[in-house]
């Protein structure tokens, strides 16, 4: 069970602080003083931590600095009815994951302590390379044994001490996020911040936001100073993930702050310096990206000073057999399952699938089959259909057309199956009709479906592989149609 710990002598803030987090798995401890607060941090250890700005005895920043000397890691939410810039500044250098003003909503209250949370897992839970059978269930492991992840083992244990930029690259799935926070643990700098930060996730304006931070005023919204995550992250690593996705403006703000470790806020003028590593990640292919003119060539090479490439699963032979062996074993304690085996004929399913979404599809396959399972042995009809063909279903435009408005027979047929992932799944299923009609909507145009759904070409084209979305489904056109080679039959594979 995750533990918060609330330092404030505001009484109304650890009531509400207690309602937001009624409904979740969270051991909630308060103090209301300083020493008595240090005094349960040290003892508890929590995971997180609200701290107000002001408390009876001594400042939160001065209890900060104490904190950090006991636990650099821990995440700490600094809060305060002062919208003072300087105290907001003064709390990211004492290494504060963020600085929220009073009254607090309670909406607000489980975002922070929700990321708060994923945070300090990643910094840290241990990533432990797996190069022999210890099926040890502590921390994650990056398992596999064949020639291709050894190399990877190789690479990571080349590279961690160097402080340079490395560039992770491989399909969606493969584990790019673990080898970031392999070769952080492995740094000289593992003592210091890691934030992980998916560029695909946001719009261009709250990239630049996130990454840079913006001063008061810089656009419609921005009531108040913020403070970026690479200031926040100084003398830490920052992992980027789906690098490929960063708009022309949010690249030229990256390379500076490569060349030179300084940048601007948002809206700002002045200089700000950082001591940064930037570990980045991409499923894209970036030379092509280059050669159409949507990323820039210097900010390749300034993030690919050292590049590991993540094999497919389907290129990777026998250790498909080992994560099945740890996924079992793994699930088996969190879902408190006894599943001991898979049938001959369930394997032969497993070992023929093209795997597209390598090792995550093959842990999410593996969850609900065991979910699905009604005895000691997993068989085929606990697996999903796909796997039953042997490759992955592309749904098309017409599918998705059909099954439009009946939103309530997809989760039918899902709640049927037994998944305790709608949330994912149906976000899933509702994306891939929108794309889908979008794309058709434009006879297969990128560049006009990414313009009218508001997000990059590049994230497009993530999607699009993501979501196993074929162009050649989607739209039937003549040679003539609308700007070639954006327009019918192009590769969608980023």
């Amino acid at each position: 069970m995750h533990k918060v710990l609330v330092i404030d002598d505001d009484r109304t803030v650890l009531r509400l602080v207690e309602k937001a987090l009624a409904d979740v798995d969270i051991e909630l401890f308060s103090a209301e003083t300083a020493e008595d607060g240090m005094a349960l941090l040290k003892q508890e250890q929590p995971d997180a931590l609200l701290l107000d700005i002001m408390l009876p005895d001594k400042t939160g920043l001065e209890l900060a600095q104490e904190i950090r000397a006991f636990d650099a890691k821990l995440p700490v939410v600094f809060i305060t009815v002062s919208d003072d810039s300087d105290v907001a500044i003064e709390a990211m250098k004492l290494g504060a994951y963020e600085y929220v003003l009073k009254p607090l909503g309670i909406e607000q209250i489980q975002d922070l302590v929700e990321r708060g949370l994923e945070t300090r897992r990643l910094m840290q839970a241990p990533v432990l390379l797996q190069e022999n059978n210890d099926q040890s269930l502590d921390g994650e492991v990056l398992v596999g044994r064949s020639p291709q992840m050894l190399e990877v083992y190789k690479q990571i244990g080349r590279v961690a001490a160097q402080d340079v930029s490395v560039l992770i690259r491989g399909e969606s799935g493969t584990g790019k996020e673990l080898i970031a926070r392999a070769i952080y643990q492995h740094s000289h700098r593992d003592d210091n911040c890691f934030l992980a930060v998916n560029c695909a996730a946001l719009t261009d304006t709250l990239l630049e936001s996130e990454l840079f931070g913006h001063e008061k005023g810089a656009f419609t919204g921005a009531d108040h100073r913020r403070i970026g995550r690479f200031e926040q992250c100084n003398d830490g690593t920052i992992f980027l993930d789906e690098v490929g996705d960063m708009s022309p403006l949010t690249q030229s703000k990256v390379l500076r702050l490569l060349q030179e470790q300084r940048f601007e806020r948002v809206g700002g003028s002045d200089m700000i310096q950082v001591d940064v590593r930037i570990i980045s990640a991409t499923n894209c292919e970036l030379e092509r990206m280059i050669e159409d003119g949507e990323y820039r060539l210097d900010l390749f090479h300034r993030l690919n000073a050292f590049e590991i490439h993540l094999p497919p699963l389907r290129d990777r032979g026998n250790d498909i057999q080992l994560l099945i062996e740890h996924f079992l074993a793994r699930f088996n304690q969190k879902l408190g399952k006894g599943i001991t085996g898979i049938s001959d004929e369930a394997m032969e399913l497993l070992f023929g699938y093209s795997w597209p979404g390598n090792v995550r599809e093959l842990q999410s396959v593996l969850r609900k089959a065991m979910l699905m399972a009604t005895g000691p042995v997993l068989v085929p009809e606990f697996f999903p259909q796909e796997l039953q063909s042997k490759k992955p279903a592309e749904p098309s435009a017409a599918t998705a057309d059909n099954k439009a408005t009946d939103i309530a027979g997809f989760l039918d047929e899902r709640e049927a199956a037994g998944s305790n992932d709608l949330h994912a799944e149906s976000t899933e299923w509702m994306e891939r009709y929108l794309l889908s009609r979008i794309l058709q909507k434009h006879n297969g145009n990128q560049s006009k479906a990414a313009e009218e759904l508001g997000i990059t070409r590049g994230s497009l084209r993530h999607k699009i592989k993501t979501l196993g979305i074929s162009i050649n489904h989607v739209v039937k056109a003549d040679a003539d149609a609308d700007e070639s080679p954006d327009a019918v039959g192009e590769d969608c594979d980023c």
